[in-house]
């Protein structure tokens, strides 16, 4: 029978989807794509094959597994294999120009920004931001690691200097207009099969380390005095949600082959959304998600299970009951 392929780097953040799979009775195996071979002239198994690798996997130690995993989804594009979240995906995964590029193309607004290669390159770029405050990210990231915040050039200068600096995986760093939020927070909408499922509000207070996924989140969080324990919850789902901004990023993500997506947002005190990451690899917060009632993993999986049966149906399969146990 088919199964479910899970192409990854990262076991801690497949445990929650395998463990849906499993509730739902589908069948499932797991590629862990940190190395591994492709042999071009063989012929990929029968299912689906849902990409999850993640533009931080350099963070973990498995620096080339992006691009092994690029082979794997050209190998199973060729032969016509089911694919979520194929070759484009992954392509944006990996580079916030492009995805930036590609918002902009749908009409989405992205805070003003300028890619950069070589330390004097960067002190250059810092110049068009004279009088106002802004970012350094890396083009390769994940969970707003490299993010760092400056006043002034002179600030960034002393960085890129000092043993602090963070070179970029693949050498391009960003300079971005920093857009302050009243609310200190941003916005995470997740998409499943192209569709709006939540939106969640992230506390940024503490700093850009922002990945949803239960292994990322701070146990306990403590004023600076330490002396009493934080009211606001990290994550939290913004109930019944609505704006005009999910319609222009299901545009973007249908336009790019793109059906699994946490879109990242931030409103300045003007109420203006400027979007700043497409996360394909995007994970849920599992406190956020009892509390609210409403479950990515279980939408993902149970989409996954309804591709699968549309693959055993036009293969002569047997479907599957998406009952859950």
């Amino acid at each position: 029978m088919s199964k479910i392929y899970i192409l990854h780097e990262n076991p801690e953040w497949t445990s929650h989807l395998t463990a849906r799979l499993e509730e739902l009775g589908l069948p499932y195996e797991d590629w862990l794509l940190n190395d591994g071979t492709v042999d071009l002239l063989s012929e990929p198994p029968k299912g689906i094959f849902y990409n999850r690798m993640s533009a931080s996997s350099h963070t973990r130690g498995n620096r080339f597994a992006p691009e092994l995993t690029n082979a794997v989804l050209a190998w199973l594009e060729y032969h016509g294999r089911t694919v979520i979240n194929g070759s484009r995906a992954l392509q944006l995964e990996v580079s916030k120009v492009q995805q930036y590029l590609e918002l902009e193309k749908y009409g989405v607004r992205t805070p003003r920004t300028v890619a950069a290669v070589g330390k004097s390159q960067l002190s250059e770029a810092a110049e068009l931001f004279e009088g106002r405050s802004f970012i350094t990210k890396h083009n390769r990231a994940g969970k707003g690691l490299g993010v760092q915040l400056f006043h002034s050039k002179a600030a960034l200068e002393q960085y890129i200097e000092s043993e602090t600096f963070e070179e970029p995986v693949d050498g391009v760093t960003l300079i971005q207009e920093y857009i302050p939020s009243p609310s200190a927070s941003i916005t995470r909408c997740e998409f499943v099969g192209g569709e709006f499922v939540y939106a969640v509000k992230v506390d940024t207070s503490e700093g850009f380390e922002l990945c949803p996924a239960d292994a990322c989140t701070i146990e306990d969080l403590f004023c600076p005095a330490g002396e009493q324990q934080a009211q606001n919850e990290k994550f939290q789902i913004r109930q019944g949600f609505h704006h005009p901004i999910i319609e222009k990023y299901k545009e973007v993500l249908a336009a790019n082959h793109i059906q699994v997506a946490g879109i990242e947002f931030i409103e300045d005190e003007h109420g203006t959304i400027y979007t700043y990451d497409i996360n394909t690899n995007t994970n849920y917060n599992s406190d956020a998600e009892a509390k609210s009632g409403v479950f990515g993993m279980l939408e993902l999986a149970t989409y996954l299970g309804e591709k699968l049966n549309k693959v055993n149906l036009y293969s002569d399969q047997p479907s599957l009951s998406l009952t859950e146990k």
